[in-house]
């Protein structure tokens, strides 16, 4: 009786090994990326084109939709109303990304160190709004503050919600819009600080309030150190979240338009070159922050 013979290394072979398994591995990755990177290198190109239309052809290189200070081709670094859309876009974002790095890192400890009776629930309704549509969280949120500004009328008078500011405040402005973005990218950020913070070792926080660290010293200088990488990538989450959104925003925002609402309401008539000089800046900004994150991450991470 013969023994049973080994199988051979090509019967063993997986079929991602075999060399036409290979080649189209590579044409689908291929065809990826030219479908994820192939509009917007468009978008990039056609900034540059010395054509009053956003379209081919190539009619020559030209800066005019970047800087040019007079005529039709205004460049969008001499449009005081495109800057003030990105200067309101970019306080919008960088309050959004404090209130959601300080209230994430909060209720990251609290979900994370602290359960209590209910606390699945509330973790579960606070991840729910990330599911929610932007627009009937902006239709509530405005809801919401009407209904508080007229039950406090009625029960204070209107002088006296007038004085202390809450008229202004709870009606559409930046301020509304802070909070209608926060309402669902805090529940982004928190997720992002949770996860790391579940894999930290707590017996390095014991081990410092055992050198006589106090408890607030021991998390300031151990976890916190620790959970920096997460923090990085909810900063930059949050912002690059915030400075895209347009649902929520829309319902909320009074009479200082963020980039989005002004490229919605230029959009409806024309659209020009200038829109996607825009663009391009707004692609070298996020491509900075996202190298940003990652260089930050591993040089911030205990573990590389």
């Amino acid at each position: 009786m013969n023994p049973i013979s080994s199988p051979s290394p090509a019967r063993l072979a997986t079929p991602f090994a075999l060399p036409w398994a290979k080649l189209l591995r590579w044409i689908y990755v291929a065809l990826f990326l030219l479908y994820l990177y192939l509009p917007l290198g468009i978008v990039a190109l056609l900034a540059f084109n010395d054509s009053d239309l956003p379209a081919l052809p190539w009619r020559g290189f030209t800066l005019d939709w970047f800087f040019d200070p007079t005529g039709d081709r205004k460049g969008i670094f001499n449009d005081p109303q495109m800057l003030g859309a990105m200067g309101t876009s970019l306080l919008v974002a960088l309050g959004v990304t404090a209130l959601c790095l300080v209230v994430g890192t909060t209720a990251a400890f609290l979900f994370e160190r602290y359960p209590f009776p209910g606390s699945a629930a509330l973790y579960f309704a606070m991840v729910a709004t990330i599911v929610i549509p932007g627009v009937i969280l902006g239709v509530a949120l405005l809801s919401t503050g009407n209904l508080v500004i007229t039950v406090l009328r009625d029960w204070l008078g209107r002088p006296f919600v007038s004085a202390i500011g809450l008229s202004s405040l709870l009606r559409p402005g930046l301020f509304l819009v802070i909070l209608g973005q926060f309402s669902f990218i805090g529940a982004l950020a928190t997720i992002i600080i949770a996860g790391r913070l579940r894999r930290f070792p707590i017996e390095q926080e014991r081990a410092a309030m055992d050198l006589g660290a106090t408890r607030f010293q021991a998390i300031l200088r151990v976890t916190v150190p620790y959970l920096m990488p997460a923090l990085v990538s909810a900063g930059v989450v949050s912002f690059l979240s915030s400075f895209e959104n347009f649902n929520t925003t829309l319902f909320l925002i009074g009479n200082q338009p963020t980039l989005p609402i002004l490229f919605f309401s230029r959009l409806r008539f024309e659209i020009t070159p200038q829109i996607n000089a825009v663009s391009v800046l707004l692609m070298v900004g996020a491509m900075s922050l996202g190298l940003l994150s990652l260089l930050l991450g591993r040089r911030n991470s205990p573990e590389g």
